[in-house]
């Protein structure tokens, strides 16, 4: 019998390596801004004529010489890495030596390039990634790729992308993606010889978001960058230790935005946005029941770690990656999210919460920082008193001082935030004798009492004895209510929120001085102190600068007077 299995022949070959690597416009783009990346580039231009499916990538980087240039579009060559040993200390975009020769494939490809002090070359590629054209040109230092009749050997590729409008999204969306992770690049886009977005450098991140998202405010957003050590040697911990992680975090604070998608929980491994449903579950947990219902939040996580720490291997886009040790890196985004929502000096700066109020100051700049002390990082351990209560206004709010201007605290949803978590850390069920007898429960009630952990029998007909209940609901007299109200459904967190909103000081009810003080000194030290666990926002602040400039103290005497 003749064999039926035989190689495949080498144009066979390119082209499934070819199909995998190049999909779509969005995936050239990825492909040679991150080459230009890999270049040391600090100004990428990218043209794009998607009627002509024609791209064209220009950069200021490092450029290449003539040898290189011969080189490059090659299979798998590239400059990134020597032998199997350099897969485990990848410091690159790039580096399979798959794009360029993949793109040759499928389309015509111009590369003009000119490292410095060196003479320009153009260089044109035939259909295997050979040279077919070398001449010199001018050129400033850098390098200019050009990818023309994109798909033209594959029609049914073509038939089969989305819409033009589509394609050019999925483009922006790649190259914000990348100027996210690598915020001090200029960026320059054109459609159709017409200018179509620009991304001006920025320092991090979390000042480069607000041109991504321009319905934000400054003081929407908060940043934190930690040193972390890498798992096998956690003592070693200083920036000047190789096995040292850096952790970037912006999060959206969220008494100010969260979105109705998950479309900004987004995380990046080493310069490379990355699909980490782990990573991203993390987060979203981190956030509970600090947004509204169906709420999600705004979350950019940029980890600097280790190479030796990720297989790259697992997806031609880069996109998925194996991480060691998930379970520490997930404990670590956690912890820096709850630091990231606290409250303490290295992380704060206030600004006025409402359109209203912010109209009525006029507070257009950044606000001042909330007065705490920066040797404390965690509010918890620090029993010095940052808010002072000084007043109630309507048996509702606190008004509270600082050195930075005052606060406007709601007692009911304040108090609620720290029953909350205090059942969080400590949910306990007592026995309750006699037992609470309650009146025909349906099987679904009874059911979910069940469920969130109480003893619940029958007690006759159309009854039903409860012998323990939540040690916060013991001393109240509307138990009974409370217990019905946990009856209707929700898993124990909905429970336990449930039970510290009937809990919590009502508004309306009067408090004295002390008791307000040790209500703030409560919200203060608790995880989460910006939203109650149902999503609301807990302050106003108004601060001390927007109050200046609204009472115009800025005036000099005389000259206030005409004088």
């Amino acid at each position: 019998m003749a064999s039926t299995i035989q190689a495949l022949p080498q144009e066979v070959v390119y082209l499934i390596t070819a199909g995998e690597v190049i999909d779509s416009f969005a995936a050239v783009v990825r492909e040679l801004v991150e080459n230009s990346l890999d270049a040391g580039a600090k100004r990428i231009v990218v043209y794009l004529w998607p009627q002509q499916w024609r791209v064209r990538v220009a950069d200021n980087g490092c450029g290449m010489s003539l040898d290189d240039l011969q080189q490059a579009a090659s299979a798998h060559s590239t400059s990134k890495i020597r032998s199997s040993a350099d897969l485990w200390k990848i410091h690159s975009l790039g580096f399979r030596g798959e794009a360029l020769h993949s793109l040759t494939t499928l389309a015509d490809v111009e590369i003009i390039s000119r490292a410095p002090e060196n003479v320009g070359w153009r260089v044109v590629y035939g259909d295997h990634g050979e040279a077919t054209q070398v001449e010199a040109t001018a050129i400033a230092p850098g390098t200019v790729v050009t990818v023309s009749n994109l798909f033209a050997s594959c029609a049914a590729r073509r038939q089969g992308l989305p819409t033009t409008a589509q394609q050019m999204k999925a483009v922006q969306a790649t190259i914000q993606q990348i100027a996210l992770c690598h915020p001090q690049t200029t960026w320059q886009v054109w459609q159709n010889d017409r200018i179509w977005f620009t991304i001006s450098p920025a320092a991090t991140a979390g000042q480069l978001i607000p041109q991504l998202l321009p319905q934000l405010r400054p003081g929407d957003l908060q940043e934190i960058k930690l040193e972390i050590p890498n798992p096998e040697n956690p003592q070693l911990s200083t920036n000047n230790e190789p096995n040292a992680t850096t952790l970037s975090l912006v999060v959206g604070l969220p008494d100010r935005c969260h979105r109705h998608r998950p479309d900004w929980v987004r995380v990046a491994i080493n310069g490379r946005m990355i699909k980490s449903p782990e990573l991203e579950q993390t987060i979203l947990a981190a956030f509970h029941k600090t947004l509204p219902r169906d709420r999600y939040p705004l979350c950019f996580l940029h980890l600097l770690i280790s190479p030796d720490q990720i297989n790259w291997n697992r997806n031609p886009a880069k996109t998925e990656i194996y991480l060691h040790d998930l379970s520490y890196w997930q404990e670590q985004v956690t912890q820096a999210i709850n630091q990231a929502l606290r409250i303490s000096a290295a992380n704060i700066k206030e600004s006025v919460q409402t359109t209203r109020v912010s109209q009525l100051l006029k507070a257009a700049e950044e606000k001042g920082n909330y007065n705490f002390n920066p040797q404390n990082a965690n509010p918890a351990d620090n029993t010095q008193h940052y808010l002072k209560a000084v007043a109630q206004v309507s048996n509702t709010y606190i008004v509270a001082e600082h050195s930075g201007g005052m606060w406007l605290v709601e007692q009911h949803i304040a108090h609620e935030r720290v029953l909350y978590e205090q059942l969080c850390d400590n949910w306990r069920l007592i026995p309750v004798e006699p037992p609470i007898i309650l009146y025909q429960l349906s099987p679904a009630q009874v059911a979910q009492l069940q469920r969130i952990g109480l003893d619940i029998d029958i007690f006759g007909e159309q009854l039903w004895a409860l012998r323990n209940l939540p040690a916060m609901l013991q001393q109240r007299e509307d138990c009974a209510e409370a217990i019905l109200e946990l009856s209707w459904g929700g898993d124990l967190q909905t429970a336990q929120v449930a039970v510290a909103c009937r809990s919590a000081i009502r508004n309306g009810t009067p408090m004295s001085l002390p008791e307000m003080q040790k209500l703030l000194d409560d919200w203060q030290r608790t995880r989460n102190p910006r939203t109650c666990p149902h999503g609301r926002p807990i302050y106003l602040s108004l601060d001390e600068s927007s109050l200046s400039r609204f009472f115009r103290r800025h005036w000099v005497i005389g000259k206030s007077h005409g004088i």
